[in-house]
């Protein structure tokens, strides 16, 4: 006999968030939530996202809902009668079971929205959660960036919106991983970072095995801080390929950056290893070189003359472009020098042409290196 599987409830349908529903309708029953009733639809009856993973067949055990009570119930359900809720469904299967009462301890919830719609969705969440069963319920986000406004990382975000919710454990699920890839069937690792030991367990026993390899970290500050800080990176390598810089330029770039991303980090609290590892190193480099990273492309075109708002059309998300000034304040904030994003943050901001910023890199007083 089959044992109950858990439930995951997936708090956005973009890519990443399809992505990872996906991954984890192998040993959950998972529910989809997303905004646009057209991808539900597509999800339910086509078992595609046309709209963000166009092409990549989605498991047909993945369900989907344009409710989000509907979503918050299938992980939380608040035992009112005539809730609606998606149906347990038991580990390897597919068919619809009678609905079973675990307990909200069991289950996660993945949001896989931006940092800018971070706070929203949490803050949605919590008022939603102060009436059901939550105790031990666990909730990771996988946003990377500093909000663009209030600078915070989004651990911070999320501990402000549950602090009302202390049974709930909280973590970040990151690393080095294009959404596509994962969608595809293809390995990944990541590492799910939090101070939750059942947080930890519950994301491995999900997504660990088969696809996904998953570590453990408690860094939450340096996981965060790599996420963040590598997209700005790979804007800048992307320039640096988009002007013909070669591949000297890149590592230079990479390497330079990681001393960067790791200055900023230890200065927050973070821990030195967490930035030679998957959501370090791992990260930076496939999003400074590889051909699906976002970042990447909207540097390249701005080292082929474009302008920001022109590699930024047709609706592509950036998120070094968004956060890269409230990287750079709170590097001033902190004193942590922060070169390659001031220099990316002229480029998109204050008109300095790229080739210029180049040079004024360059022309740096001579230092010794070292690791930060």
């Amino acid at each position: 006999m089959n044992a109950v599987a858990p439930r995951v409830a997936v708090l956005g349908a973009g890519s990443w968030g399809t992505a990872l529903a996906a991954l984890a309708t192998a040993r959950a029953s998972t529910l989809l939530w997303a905004r646009n009733a057209d991808i539900v639809r597509a999800i339910n009856a086509h078992h595609v996202n046309q709209r963000y993973l166009p092409d990549v067949a989605l498991p047909d055990a993945l369900r989907a809902t344009a409710n989000l009570d509907e979503a918050i119930s299938h992980v939380a359900p608040s035992g009112l009668p005539n809730e609606s809720r998606a149906p347990i469904v038991p580990a390897n299967t597919a068919g619809p079971q009678a609905a079973n009462t675990q307990v909200a301890g069991n289950n996660l919830i993945i949001l896989g929205v931006p940092v800018a719609g971070l706070a929203e969705i949490c803050r949605q969440l919590a008022e939603r959660l102060v009436n059901r069963p939550h105790q031990g319920l666990s909730v990771v986000w996988t946003c990377k960036g500093f909000h663009h406004e209030t600078g915070q990382l989004p651990h911070q975000i999320a501990a402000s919106a549950f602090a009302a919710l202390p049974g709930v454990g909280l973590g970040v699920l990151s690393g080095p991983s294009f959404a596509r890839e994962v969608a595809q069937g293809l390995p990944v690792a990541l590492t799910i970072a939090t101070t939750s030991s059942p947080t930890a367990q519950r994301v491995v026993d999900i997504m660990h095995g088969r696809l996904a390899r998953i570590y453990t970290s408690t860094d939450i500050v340096g996981v965060e801080v790599g996420g963040a800080l590598k997209n700005i990176m790979a804007i800048a390598c992307g320039i640096g390929d988009g002007l013909g810089l070669g591949t000297n330029a890149r590592a230079a770039l990479i390497t330079r950056g990681l001393a960067e991303m790791q200055r900023l980090g230890l200065a927050l609290g973070g821990q030195a290893e967490t930035f030679a590892g998957l959501t370090g190193l791992g990260d930076l480099v496939l999003t400074a070189t590889g051909p699906l990273s976002r970042n990447r492309q909207v540097g390249v075109a701005i080292g082929e003359g474009k302008t920001l708002e022109q590699a930024l059309a047709g609706g592509i998300t950036a998120e070094g472009a968004r956060c890269a000034r409230a990287a750079l304040a709170l590097g001033q904030h902190m004193g942590v020098e922060l070169p390659i994003t001031q220099a990316v943050c002229q480029v998109l901001f204050e008109g300095l042409s790229p080739r210029k910023a180049v040079s004024s890199l360059l022309a740096r007083e001579a230092r010794p290196e070292a690791p930060t």
